[in-house]
């Protein structure tokens, strides 16, 4: 009684006669879609690995992997710590450096040398102390950094250089299961056979580790696409659906961030230079030659924000305000008219304390919209807050310049890529074309039953066509295959016109209103 896999067994040659148990899969497969959250941010930190992307999910997480905010240009973490305040949750942070970052190291009584495991200036932070160990004649190395867990190396023996040998194995490898390797420093053991002694050892007071933020420069964090990957390159393949290069201004790297948002379908969130006019902006853009669904490109009126972990009121690049609001929103929404939080002012408007209170004009949001650039203002068509004003990308046609064109289609499109690939490889028949399409409405009643999707008549916004109509024989023959989906996005309401007429003449027909009704 044999049981196989269907399509393992040719059915049809036979010659045993037996019970032949043939495991079939589920004929229709089912479109789980792709998270629209995760936002990528780029720059750099004070800690953590280089160009490699890392998970972070909170800004205790941030901390862990890459050190404290600071108030600095091209700071990842003013821009995490600005998007976990919009509500952003999910983050791929990739650390940039101008190449002179440096790990700090200490030598403990000129036989051991420990390493910061990663190079920046909270290596300096270190602390490595040795002690009486928990056995009889053993020793205790502890290495500590504020804020995280110390890590205990405990009951190492030895004598002479065999020693410290053992002390820099334990780090390196741990000490039994309990105790794995550290997290925070590398050692190398030399050959002297000095005896231990107790006391703290300090990073400061050894060789400095440094950032390597001082020279960043533009292209530095744009990167370089050949492996190994640097600064936004190293975003590739990681399923961001929102980009971020912290505080990058520069207006020739736009292009490379428009390039890299098509190829891998982000919503690439730009910004101009601080303190910029309407008319550079526009000439600026209009000189690039911008004009992509992918990018949203934020006027430099760069706003005031509170900096909690610094204790200080700083202007930042509006960037991290955006692409909060957006990660926090489903895809079918728009930035417009949503709620930011943490604003204390912007350059135009000043900030509440100083008592100014500048507001953009209708002139001016025309000829900043008209041109593809949005800005953050105060106030809102709902009321006095802070938020987005157009809910604009960078494209010149109206049917694709709104938020939820990009992210709507990049959400499509990805979900469709990362799921539809199993039908690859199967045979061309009416069962494929069927389980193709079954896919596909499928995935598409989902988004319309969760209000994703939906029509002003009623009427059904998608349609799948997967048969012989458009895979004749002649294509089918070649190993084509073809389906032709059509989605319609709910538009946003952007222009909302109210009219009254009001007078002493006015006759108003009279309307009976059902009960209950108020």
């Amino acid at each position: 009684m044999p049981i196989s896999q269907a399509g393992a067994l040719n059915t049809t040659a036979l010659i045993v006669p037996d019970l032949y148990v043939q495991i079939v899969p589920p004929q229709t497969l089912l479109l789980n879609g792709v998270p629209t959250n995760v936002l990528g941010v780029v720059g750099s930190a004070s800690w953590g690995p280089v160009d490699q992307p890392m998970i972070v999910g909170s800004m205790g997480d941030y901390a862990t992997a890459f050190g404290p905010v600071m108030a600095r240009q091209y700071d990842m973490g003013t821009v995490v710590a600005i998007g976990v305040q919009q509500g952003a949750s999910n983050f791929r942070c990739v650390r940039v450096t101008d190449g002179t970052d440096a790990a700090a190291s200490i030598s403990i009584l000129g036989a051991l040398t420990l390493t910061a495991l990663y190079t920046g200036s909270l290596g300096n932070a270190l602390v490595a102390t040795v002690s009486a160990g928990s056995a009889a004649n053993s020793w205790r190395v502890t290495v500590g950094m504020p804020g995280r867990a110390p890590e205990v190396f405990d009951n190492i023996t030895g004598s002479g250089a065999a020693f410290w040998q053992a002390v820099a194995s334990a780090i390196n490898n741990g000490v039994g299961p309990l105790r794995g390797a550290s997290q925070l420093v590398v050692a190398s053991a030399g050959t002297s056979s000095l005896a231990p002694s107790a006391g703290s050892f300090l990073f400061s007071a050894g060789t400095p580790g440094s950032d390597g933020a001082a020279g960043l420069i533009s292209g530095m964090v744009t990167g370089q696409d050949v492996l190994p990957r640097s600064g936004m390159y190293a975003l590739r393949g990681q399923g961001c659906s929102i980009v971020v290069l912290a505080d990058l201004d520069d207006q020739t790297q736009w292009s490379a961030e428009v390039a890299f948002g098509l190829e891998e379908g982000c919503y690439m969130i730009l910004a101009g230079p601080p303190g910029d006019t309407i008319t550079s902006a526009v000439a600026a853009k209009q000189s690039i030659g911008i004009d992509s669904y992918v990018a949203k490109l934020m006027f430099g009126d760069w706003i005031w924000w509170y900096d909690q972990a610094n204790a200080v009121t700083r202007l930042v690049s509006p960037q991290g305000f955006a692409a909060g609001r957006l990660a926090n929103l489903s895809p079918e929404q728009s930035s417009l008219n949503k709620p930011l939080y943490g604003v204390v002012g912007s350059q135009k408007s000043g900030q509440a304390v100083a008592g100014t209170s500048n507001t953009y004009s209708t002139a001016d949001l025309s000829v900043l919209l008209s041109a593809g650039i949005d800005v953050i203002s105060n106030p809102q068509p709902g009321g006095a807050f802070w938020g987005v004003r157009g809910g604009h990308n960078t494209a010149s046609d109206s049917a694709t310049n709104g938020d939820n064109y990009t992210r709507m289609t990049n959400y499509i499109a990805d979900t469709l890529s990362a799921g539809m690939g199993s039908y690859v490889g199967q045979l061309v028949n009416t069962t494929l074309f069927q389980n193709i399409r079954s896919t596909l409405l499928s995935f598409l009643n989902a988004m319309l039953g969760q209000g994703m999707l939906g029509s002003t008549n009623g009427s059904l916004p998608f349609a799948v066509v997967c048969d012989i109509s458009n895979n004749p024989p002649a294509r089918t023959a070649l190993g084509y295959v073809q389906a032709d989906v059509q989605v319609q996005y709910q538009a946003i309401n952007e222009k909302f016109i109210v009219n009254v007429e009001g007078g002493q003449t006015v006759q108003v027909s009279q309307q009976t209103l059902p009960q209950g009704t108020v």
